[in-house]
């Protein structure tokens, strides 16, 4: 393929005992931002040290640009790491930082300022090139790395949990800044991250990871409106989730029978193909798909489900709730917060959750 950037085939890492990669496989393409997104212990950042050549495959092999990385040693792949200590030397000005690489490479010394110069214009730290890694604010520092790599002009840029240091707004800050900064550059990023969100944000695409594997790998709305298991459906994001089988299974669309709550009537269902009545399924549903309505009413052309509001969270954008339907089932609902001082519903107050039959996303239990 040729806007192939990287070519992953049956990687396989071991540390002792544990499969820390287990056979994976990805295609990444020439100037994506992909994202490798999973709990601690899935393998993400196995993967990225071999990529950058810290740590040997035990089976399989890596592509950059078409050609084996087998053998080739760090300092010899077209990568540079950002680690996620950022590893700036403390005594060093900014720029000299910057200019490091190139300096161990022997680059000449007139294209080393150029070079510097106009990466530190990029990542906006033209003014604070003479001050120490010390004086700088978080987010300025995550910049000095982040220039530190592309100043090598690599095809690869790898990132380690870059934002993980940085408090909540100063990451969605910093999210904007390094997309818009990958996408002026225009070539391949790779990051780790356990923070979905985050992962959301920047990426074109993302492998969701678990236990070494990979259990689903496509565009952010991808893995989030259409999850094709219970792991990516729970780690992307909030699971409301039903119980039940499949019934009437035709055109693409169907009844859900639940087994853990009764609905107020049956359970209308976007049906994946391949499935078919009588198949045991989870249907789930997103917290912000849910329309709340106090009391025990709705709308005929809407599926819905009654219960009692068991907690009410204000959290400033919005109100944050859980209700119990029927014993054992518990939602998470959102509520926009479009009127001041405006609390939704009340705790112990029963009400009807609502859904298009589109937004009830059907996964097979297996």
């Amino acid at each position: 393929m040729a806007d192939l950037s990287i070519d992953i085939r049956a990687l396989v890492k071991r540390h002792g005992a544990t499969l820390a990669v287990d056979h994976v496989s990805l295609q990444i393409r020439r100037g994506e931002f992909f994202s490798l997104l999973g709990p601690s212990g899935a393998g993400k950042t196995s993967l990225l040290r071999m990529l950058a050549g810290f740590e040997t495959p035990d089976a399989g092999d890596i592509l950059i640009d078409g050609q084996s990385m087998a053998g080739v040693p760090p300092n010899r792949r077209p990568v540079n790491l950002v680690f996620q200590s950022y590893a700036l030397f403390p005594h060093m000005p900014v720029a000299e930082n910057v200019a490091f690489g190139l300096e161990m490479k022997r680059v000449p010394r007139n294209e080393i300022a150029e070079r510097v110069g106009s990466t530190l214009e990029l990542v906006r730290l033209s003014d604070k090139r003479d001050r120490l890694p010390g004086q700088l604010s978080g987010g300025e520092q995550q910049r000095v790395a982040l220039a530190r790599a592309l100043v090598n002009r690599p095809a690869v840029v790898l990132l380690d949990e870059p934002l993980a240091a940085l408090d909540q707004q100063l990451r969605q800050q910093m999210q904007t800044e390094l997309k818009t900064i990958q996408a002026q550059v225009g070539l391949t990023f790779v990051c780790v991250t356990h923070h979905q969100e985050e992962a959301l944000a920047l990426s074109d695409r993302l492998a969701v990871m678990q236990q070494g594997r990979v259990m689903q790998v496509g565009r952010p709305e991808d893995l989030y409106e259409r999850p094709e298991n219970l792991f990516v459906a729970r780690f992307v994001g909030v699971s409301n989730e039903v119980v039940g089988t499949l019934a009437d299974v035709q055109a693409g669309e169907g009844n859900l029978l639940p087994s853990d709550v009764s609905p107020s009537r049956g359970i209308r269902l976007s049906v994946p193909a391949g499935l078919q009545s009588g198949q045991q399924v989870v249907m789930t549903v997103r917290p912000e798909r849910i329309r709340i309505t106090p009391g025990h009413v709705a709308d005929a052309g809407s599926n819905c489900l009654h219960g009692v509001v068991e907690t009410m969270r204000y959290i400033g954008s919005e109100w944050q709730g859980v209700v119990r339907i029927g014993q054992s089932v518990r939602w998470t609902i959102h509520a926009s917060n479009t009127a001041s001082g405006s609390r939704p519903v009340g705790v112990g107050q029963p009400v009807s959750l609502e859904w298009n039959v589109g937004d009830g996303v059907v996964i097979p239990l297996t």
